[in-house]
């Protein structure tokens, strides 16, 4: 029996590789006689660098201090693959939530600029092809903050300049000058993985759908979403690239979008991106089995989320799917019929989340366990 374990990450608790590396070790102690493959995914967001890295066998991470969401000096990692022409960037670990506090979080001040410098470093490095993740984000900046790291510069309605940074700032730029953006960019290709289809504004744009997830509150949204608007009207005077019907350009605050309209970034499917960068097909032509799993599936998960992505291509082929999961928030239906044929919780018993978090590894390796001891039931049970 081959079995192919692709994990994704466990939010607040384990990076993709461990899982992995978790799930493999519980069925090797239940004794169950399988090759196993390890192949830990992501979509683009939290652990895509590490992915990326762990499949590419000439990666190189290069660590360098970026502004955090909120302006302060942060430590944050870019990859580079294909000899080193190709950078990996993480946008969570210059934008994300994890860097900042409850009490910290603001959409009308937290910003995307480091992700810009984390850009502009890998540039600087020599690559020429980037693929941005995006995922985890603290902002509803448009890109703004990103772009302005780059280079752009915001004036205001009487042509004054604009040096803040954050959401609050969107609906003053009436202008926008992109002319000292460096010319590098324009012969570099960009993929922005996104694993989302919202549009940038709009009732299912950044500011409705994601704004209340980054800290914005009843009276941020509708401040955030006319700003969104304003902000990109500017832009694409500036670029003449129009962004408003833009699929998936809502993505981590619309960052999706002001990469997309100030850099000429190309938006595809992170799941896609990552198991192909993986190998998964060839992996999955002999497979018999696939385990996959994260924190917590929801409705979410079946849009474009990396188990789902595993799920698809194993149905394809007629080879069954199980989800080991921390939490699950949608019905156990929905989640087969996109093509996940069983999904186990790992908590075994009540447990404040804190302590879940904490112990994440050991309940998983314990539900890899009893999967596996599972699985050998089955084989007695045909027998003669």
């Amino acid at each position: 029996m081959k079995i192919i374990v692709a994990p994704g990450a466990f939010k607040n608790s384990l990076r993709a590789t461990d899982a992995a590396d978790a799930i493999a070790h519980g069925l090797e102690r239940s004794g169950l006689a399988a090759d196993v493959v390890q192949l830990p995914i992501a979509d683009g967001g939290n652990g895509t660098l590490d992915v990326m890295l762990a499949a590419s066998p000439d990666g190189a991470r290069r660590t360098v201090t970026v502004r955090d969401p909120i302006g302060r000096p942060v430590r944050a990692d870019f990859g580079l693959i294909d000899g080193s022409k190709t950078a990996v960037i993480e946008m969570a670990l210059a934008s994300g939530l994890e860097l900042i506090s409850g009490a910290e979080l603001n959409p009308m001040r937290t910003s995307t600029y480091g992700t810009g410098e984390l850009l502009k470093h890998a540039l600087d490095a020599g690559a020429t092809r980037f693929i941005v993740g995006l995922g985890g984000s603290a902002t509803v900046d448009g890109g703004s903050g990103a772009l302005m790291a780059l280079g752009a510069r915001y004036f205001d309605a009487n042509d004054r300049p604009i040096v803040q940074r954050g959401g609050s700032i969107l609906n003053r730029v009436a202008r926008i000058d992109t002319s000292n953006i460096d010319p590098r960019w324009q012969t570099c290709e960009i993929r922005v993985a996104v694993d989302v289809d919202n549009p940038p504004f709009g009732e299912r744009g950044a500011a409705t759908v994601f704004g209340p997830q980054k800290g914005a509150t009843d009276n941020d949204i509708p401040k955030l979403e006319a700003g969104l608007k304003q902000f990109f009207i500017a832009l694409t005077e500036a670029t003449t690239v129009d962004v408003a019907r833009l699929e998936g350009g809502g993505a981590a605050g619309a960052l999706s979008a002001g990469l997309y309209g100030g850099l000429g970034a190309k938006l595809v499917s992170g799941s896609d991106l990552i198991l192909q960068h993986i190998g998964f097909d060839a992996q999955l032509a002999d497979a018999d089995l696939v385990i996959t799993g994260e924190g917590r599936m929801d409705e979410q998960t079946v849009g474009g989320k990396g188990p789902f992505g595993v799920a698809l291509r194993a149905r394809e082929r007629s080879i069954p799917t199980v989800a080991l999961v921390g939490g699950l928030a949608v019905d156990d239906s929905v989640l087969h019929d996109a093509g996940v044929d069983a999904v186990l919780p790992i908590v075994d018993k009540p447990m404040p989340l804190e302590i879940a978090l904490l112990d994440a590894r050991e309940l998983l390796e314990r539900a890899a366990l009893r999967l596996g001891y599972m699985l050998q039931i089955g084989r007695k049970l045909r027998k003669p």
